[in-house]
């Protein structure tokens, strides 16, 4: 995030044919579509932070930096920079985003027969191993080798080393984040597949997703049980389906900033928040929408 902080004359950077300034820095950058989303995000941070922020503590913030950490593993600090990220913006936009998700949830009010007709879809976390090859072949062979072994999981996790082309989990037996029905990273083909496993079973046919031939290993498939074990977890679900809702979570932002009394001193921004300041507009915006990878996860 590129700050747009107070401007002076005071230099950002010197040439040998001058300096720029902090305000001649801040006249080219809010004129961007990137300024404009990173002020428009510090507003709604602001206020989120001034309405929620005792509902989002240090602790859940580090808890789920600490997961995306243990997810990525020696490959976190190539991931940042992929994304343009530090620990400490990662940090910034896991906080926003839980901030966004406790605005969601106040105003989600849900219902009895939304809870039921979440629990039809539920399915509690489950995690597996995948093998990723190119061709229906290659993976039909990886099958007959798993059916002609005595040890399917340790024989899964060798052919994932030596077989997948995922590189992000091959050498680790081509363990995959766990997931549940709200997940929306991976291919609908590969959760389709996996949910219809039971623990210490695998695909016995080549899974065709949009990454190539996978062959599934279910690690662990626990139970679904009783609807009134998982109140709370369908509670969060929906919300969390509202977070991925775009027209749902437009309407959100909107509610939050009119009472947040929002008052722009720039007059070249004075715009900047029209879409949802205008009960008149019906166009969906951006703001607040940007999220870190796997967010699905609700805490």
């Amino acid at each position: 995030m590129m700050p747009l902080a107070a401007c002076g004359n005071k230099a950002v950077a010197t040439t040998s044919g001058g300096k720029i300034t902090e305000s001649e820095y801040y006249s080219s950058m809010k004129q961007t579509s990137q300024g404009k989303q990173v002020l428009q995000q510090m507003i709604l941070d602001k206020v989120l932070q001034k309405e929620y922020g005792s509902k989002v503590s240090d602790k859940q913030v580090n808890a789920q930096y600490n997961s995306y950490k243990s997810q990525y593993g020696s490959q976190f600090s190539t991931v940042l920079q992929q994304n343009g990220l530090t620990e400490k913006t990662l940090k910034q936009q896991i906080k926003s985003n839980l901030l966004l998700q406790a605005a969601v949830r106040d105003y989600s009010h849900i219902t009895n027969k939304q809870i039921n007709k979440q629990w039809k879809k539920y399915q509690p976390k489950v995690k597996t191993a995948e093998i990723l090859v190119g061709s229906k072949s290659e993976a039909q062979d990886i099958i007959d080798q798993l059916n002609n072994s005595d040890n399917k999981y340790k024989t899964f996790k060798k052919l994932a080393k030596s077989k997948s082309t995922d590189s992000s989990n091959k050498n680790n037996g081509g363990k995959v984040a766990a997931f549940d029905n709200t997940d929306t990273q991976l291919d609908s083909a590969y959760k389709k597949a996996a949910f219809k496993l039971k623990t210490g079973e695998y695909t016995t046919t080549p899974v065709k997703t949009d990454d190539g031939y996978q062959v599934i290993y279910m690690i662990e498939h626990p139970a679904k049980g009783k609807k009134s074990q998982h109140i709370s977890g369908l509670r969060n679900q929906i919300v969390q389906q509202n977070m991925n809702n775009s027209t749902f979570l437009h309407k959100v932002v909107s509610n939050v900033l009119k009472k947040g009394n929002v008052s722009i001193k720039d007059n070249d921004e004075k715009n900047i928040l029209d879409d949802y300041l205008n009960s008149n507009s019906t166009t969906n915006g951006s703001l607040g929408t940007s999220s870190t990878s796997n967010s699905s996860s609700s805490n």
